[in-house]
């Protein structure tokens, strides 16, 4: 019995090794095919390894876009980009009103992240029925007297009268100017976006004209570049500088990438400084060129390609 046992293992030895053969060459049928020895670049011998994760990379690569046209195809969506599309929120942000219950799809309550919706699915947030809309951009040079809200219990001025017929779409504004500061002032229902520019790791840039009551020193010019104390923090600007020549010293250039609350009022103000006039005139790389004050107009698919390319 003994010796029976030990044919059968040998036996089951010998299956394995026959297994084990046929793996091998397929291996090397693979490898050769896939890096042949005589593939040499300008008479240098061949990086097997870069070779081999080049191979896997376009692999993964072609996977992933096959993946991409098949969802295009039957026109799924994940949930949090569609919410994001809608211009409520980013999807970060949408990954969150999901996890709190709050978003239905067809009447149901979904909670689970990585949902997909079809184009025949009705969404609702709250009671509020989500519509995708088209994404738009629209830039406006804000006058004096607007307040940067959607609605407001005081009936006061706000951005929104100046372009909330501009098209059929429901616009929000990225960021905030106050009701005295003038200058460029970007709308969006793009979610994604709007957290994009707005978020601080990104430090989008922000160029300003400013006018204040008296000369600015050369000594204060050089405490805003390496920091001014403000009740929240301390703040620095990136750039500073006189305007035009240099012979108005009331009027000062201030590049900046803070988002805090009325930042450079605060800082003139820590500095001794009473501004009287406060002009927006670069955003994230959009200028006032071609828009004149009170009026707006759409960005064009070059500047919507280069915000998104931000960062």
């Amino acid at each position: 019995m003994p010796f029976l046992r030990l044919i059968s293992i040998h036996v089951e030895l010998l299956a394995i090794q026959r297994v084990l053969c046929r793996v091998e060459l397929h291996t090397k049928y693979f490898c050769a095919m896939a890096y042949p020895k005589n593939n040499k670049r300008k008479g240098k011998p061949v990086d097997r390894k870069a070779e081999k994760d080049a191979f896997f990379r376009k692999k993964k690569y072609d996977e992933k876009k096959e993946k991409q046209v098949t969802n295009a195809d039957s026109g799924l969506i994940r949930l949090n980009k569609y919410i994001a599309n809608s211009g409520i929120c980013s999807r970060r942000e949408a990954d969150k009103l999901i996890g709190t219950g709050v978003v239905k799809i067809n009447g149901k309550v979904v909670t689970e992240l990585g949902i997909k919706v079809s184009p025949g699915d009705v969404v609702h947030f709250g009671d509020d029925k989500i519509v995708k809309e088209k994404p738009m951009y629209l830039l406006l040079n804000k006058p004096k007297g607007y307040i940067t809200t959607v609605t407001d219990p005081q009936k006061r001025k706000t951005v929104l009268d100046l372009v909330g017929r501009a098209c059929k779409e429901r616009l929000y504004p990225v960021g905030r100017l106050d009701k005295e500061t003038t200058g460029l002032l970007l709308f969006t229902n793009d979610g994604e976006l709007t957290k994009k520019l707005t978020h601080p790791k990104y430090q989008i840039k922000k160029v300003y004209h400013v006018v204040v009551h008296k000369n600015v020193t050369k000594g204060d010019l050089d405490k805003m570049i390496s920091g001014v104390e403000l009740d929240d923090g301390v703040v620095n600007v990136d750039a500073v500088s006189y305007v035009g020549d240099g012979k108005d010293k009331k009027q000062i250039g201030i590049e900046l990438h803070s988002g805090k609350n009325r930042v450079i009022r605060r800082m003139m103000e820590a500095l001794g400084y009473t501004v009287t006039k406060l002009d927006r005139v670069y955003f994230a790389g959009l200028t006032k060129k071609d828009v004149p004050r009170g009026k707006h107009k759409f960005l064009s698919p070059q500047e919507v390609d280069m915000l998104k390319r931000l960062g």
